[in-house]
């Protein structure tokens, strides 16, 4: 049975209106509340429709919804938002924007704040830390911008048991995996992240991936992955969702599908295809989400893009080792071409973060020919060198809408340095999907972007303006919301979000950051 029931409008309103008059009967004729939002267009979230209401924010929670102007509530402050719209803060599930969180000078989590994020997730793709306590209890002495979530990642727990070996592994270590697994759980995080096309869980058989998930299914987790294939890197796109699905079932659990796309030409169009073979599994009973960026580049380190997965096995020295073996050069030479040929080519492949400046912005074949080298020992030359960052132009604008327009598919950013989604993927997705192409209406855009999100994670008292939750609650011009980052520029902060609460504490107001960390750690 899916986990995504559509509730009618009327009925919504009936519900709000109950929840306003119970509220005003428990707090009482005319009393005291610390923070009223007013006169604004409310979509809590969990409705289809805008409504004309009132927000009273007690301490950390939402203690009121009321008709604008119909109460006697009186309040410490008041925000006057007419004519804007009032929003729970969006949640983003596929961040990697921990180093920042533990950071000094990077903790506001500023650029999600400015897109109207409120809660973030991390440990995506199989990474992150193993040690979820620890790592919560830094957080929290740290001090935070946003919410923070975290997945345990398998590929974390696998080199921590076995390093990167190229084999599947033992009873013994399978075990080892399962404690640490467990521990994770227990300490509060929301689920399993694998990333079965990155080393070291590209070389995990299934059955490994089943036994961690069934742990994360004990403690009501879900399953996160970056499939094995997004597009003919090893079994193809279809066949890895076929195992993502299997995962599922075998585990019951929650199926989240991250970043989903057709990577590379060889699988455009397969949109149609994975989409029937996703809703087939939930008619069969598997639950089953996705999210997505709207961005038709895709991001990553080049080494993850274009070197073959058994070149990276072990430790770096011996990854680099072989990249330089006369014995292995045709081998590679053939295995990168091609590699290079699936992501759309060399001038798909533009470099986004490197220790050399002067190449950041150009493509895999301008540095080529810069250098006077091939392509392929290009691509050699700067993987020896150092970490590589690249955007990858691969993804057809069909196949993207076709995936945006699903009622499973959730807003993300995947944020990662050298690309803009980082900085403005949530107000892309409404800029250019909403307001240009009207592929999605406002009030879609933020369910989407909130409570969907909210109900995916198991964040029951976040992603819905409503009586009792947390008061994570955005503020943002219809008409001025928008993104500024771009591939040129990819670090500039979205503009249009006037007002952010983050558990209700005021932490962007007429857009302007006032230096406060009110988010949390969220189990």
């Amino acid at each position: 049975m899916t986990i995504f029931n559509k509730k009618l409008s009327v009925i919504a309103m009936s519900l709000v209106l109950l929840s306003a008059c119970s509220t005003e009967e428990q707090m009482g004729e005319g009393q005291e509340v610390d923070l009223l939002i007013t006169n604004g267009s409310v979509y809590t979230g969990d409705n289809a429709q805008a409504q004309q209401l009132d927000v009273a924010i007690c301490q950390q929670e939402i203690c009121g919804l009321y008709p604008s102007g119909e109460h006697n509530i009186k309040a410490k402050r008041t925000l006057n938002v007419k004519g804007k719209i009032v929003s729970p803060g969006f949640i983003d599930p596929h961040t990697h924007s921990l180093s920042e969180l533990l950071s000094q000078d990077k903790n506001s989590n500023l650029n999600y704040l400015t897109q109207g994020v409120t809660t973030v997730v991390n440990g995506n793709d199989g990474g992150g830390p193993v040690d979820i306590q620890a790592i919560a209890g830094k957080l929290i002495v740290n001090g935070i911008g946003t919410n923070v979530a975290l997945l345990v990642g398998h590929g974390s727990i696998r080199e921590q048991v076995m390093g990167r070996a190229e084999r599947f592994a033992t009873p013994e270590e399978l075990k080892e995996m399962s404690l640490l697994m467990t521990a994770a759980m227990k300490s509060g995080a929301i689920g399993l992240s694998t990333g079965l096309y990155y080393v070291p869980g590209s070389y995990a058989d299934t059955k490994e991936v089943i036994t961690l998930a069934k742990i994360a299914s004990q403690y009501n987790g879900i399953y996160d992955t970056h499939l094995r294939d997004e597009s003919t890197f090893n079994i193809g796109f279809t066949a890895a969702l076929d195992e993502a699905i299997n995962i599922a079932q075998k585990a019951d659990i929650h199926l989240h599908l991250a970043h989903i796309k057709a990577l590379g030409v060889d699988v455009w169009g397969q949109s149609t295809q994975a989409i029937d073979k996703i809703e087939q599994a939930q008619k069969s009973g598997v639950s089953i989400s996705a999210d997505q960026y709207p961005w038709l580049a895709s991001g990553t380190k080049l080494r993850s893009a274009v070197m073959p997965k058994w070149v990276m096995a072990d430790s770096t020295k011996a990854f680099h080792q072989r990249l330089v073996e006369k014995e292995l050069a045709v081998r590679l030479q053939a295995e990168i071409t091609e590699n290079i040929r699936r992501r759309g080519g060399p001038d798909s492949l533009y470099i986004t973060e490197f220790m050399e400046k002067n190449l950041v912005g150009l493509n895999l074949l301008q540095v080529a020919e810069l250098k006077g080298l091939s392509v392929v020992d290009t691509a050699t030359s700067l993987v020896l060198q150092g970490d590589v960052r690249v955007a990858s132009f691969n993804m057809s604008p069909k196949d993207v809408e076709n995936f945006m327009v699903q009622p499973w598919v959730v807003t993300s950013s995947d944020g990662t340095n050298g690309h803009p989604r980082k900085y403005a993927s949530f107000p892309r997705k409404y800029q250019s999907y909403v307001v240009e192409k009207k592929l999605l209406d406002l009030a879609t855009f933020i369910n989407r972007s909130s409570s969907q999100t909210a109900k995916i994670l198991g964040l029951n008292d976040r992603g819905i303006i409503k009586q009792g939750y947390k008061a994570d609650i955005i503020v943002f011009d219809e008409q001025g919301y928008a993104p500024q980052a771009d591939f040129n520029q990819w670090n500039k902060y979205s503009v249009g979000v006037e007002q952010v609460i983050v558990n209700g504490e005021l932490v962007i107001e007429n857009e302007k950051y006032l230096n406060t960390l009110a988010g949390q750690f969220v189990r």
